[in-house]
């Protein structure tokens, strides 16, 4: 078979023709030329080691923006849990009762990079749906954030009656959510909506928590059942309204409160999850970066201690 010479930088390589055009298509000549063929090797790790600096870089940068922004929105967040509290004492939360139209509420992020708690709060939507369905009963979907919506779209794409993105975009307020909440209420129709999120506990810790509010009518049928609700008789209603009117105003409040301090909880639990998953990250960054030092090194040593060879076996050759 025929040879093809391959000279660069006083250096004389050998290879056969199928050879020669892998070397040429697969290395440029700018990456031959400046040390030698041996040196591609260590060229692809220095390429791969600023790579990963880079990200590093990143990470960290990711990390102290969410860290920065989580003792604001986390004293939101307790401050925002007096607002449903008094309804928990008032009607109690049953998240057990069967109605026949059940709506969930899932609240996820608008943007990754941030652990499972996406994929957490999809997982328990899709449990609820198989404990609230059966026959005669409907369940729909009500989605707030992108990365929600895109997880449920795979295969509950016709559950969906609605949708809502970029919810964070501007720091979460009461008057954004109720005006939220009242579009949901005048679209969707249900006996009972259960609001799934992720309970802010601590930096590396969030609980899956589900918050049930039940229509007027439904308030209305449970307390005349006895139970819990049944204590609503026991109030005075006043300024001459009826108690289905008051009912009515007070799940729509009672809607807009929870929903508020759900969507809270769930942007503390974030960024929460963010500054965990960015310092991991960062972690195994520096980890690949020692890794890759001690490959370049190695690689470094043995090119040099052949080079040394090499001049070392010429000059014997030349005297001998």
């Amino acid at each position: 078979m025929a040879m093809v010479a391959l000279r660069r930088e006083g250096r004389r390589f050998l290879l056969s023709p199928i050879a020669s055009n892998a070397a040429r298509s697969a290395i440029s000549p700018e990456e031959l030329a400046p040390l030698g063929a041996r040196s591609v090797s260590t060229q692809i790790v220095r390429n791969r080691m600023k790579s990963v600096k880079n990200i590093q870089k990143i990470t960290k940068a990711m990390k102290m923006v969410a860290a920065s922004k989580l003792r604001a929105v986390q004293v939101r967040t307790e401050n925002s849990r007096g607002l449903w509290q008094p309804f928990i004492a008032l009607l109690g939360d049953t998240p057990g009762i069967d109605v026949k139209k059940n709506v969930i509420v899932t609240i996820s992020s608008d943007k990754g990079l941030c652990g499972g708690i996406n994929s957490t709060s999809v997982k328990v939507s899709k449990a609820l749906r198989k404990l609230t369905s059966g026959a005669e009963k409907e369940t729909k979907y009500v989605i707030l954030g992108e990365k929600g919506k895109v997880q449920m779209v795979r295969d509950s794409k016709n559950s969906i009656e609605m949708s809502i993105t970029e919810l964070q975009k501007n720091p979460i307020n009461y008057t954004q959510i109720s005006v939220l909440a009242d579009d949901i209420l005048k679209n969707v129709e249900f006996d009972a909506i259960r609001i799934v999120f992720n309970k802010f506990h601590s930096v590396v810790s969030f609980v899956p928590t589900v918050s049930t509010i039940l229509s007027p009518e439904v308030v209305e049928k449970e307390s005349e059942a006895g139970g819990k609700l049944g204590d609503l008789d026991l109030y005075e209603i006043e300024g001459g309204e009826t108690k289905s009117e008051v009912l009515q105003n007070l799940a729509e409040f009672q809607f807009s409160c929870v929903l508020f301090n759900a969507a809270l909880e769930n942007g503390c639990s974030e960024l929460g999850a963010r500054m965990s998953a960015m310092d991991s990250s960062s972690r195994n960054a520096g980890e690949m970066l020692d890794r890759l030092t001690l490959t370049y090194n190695r690689t470094r040593q043995a090119s040099i201690t052949t080079e040394l060879t090499e001049i070392i076996s010429g000059a014997s050759a030349l005297t001998g």
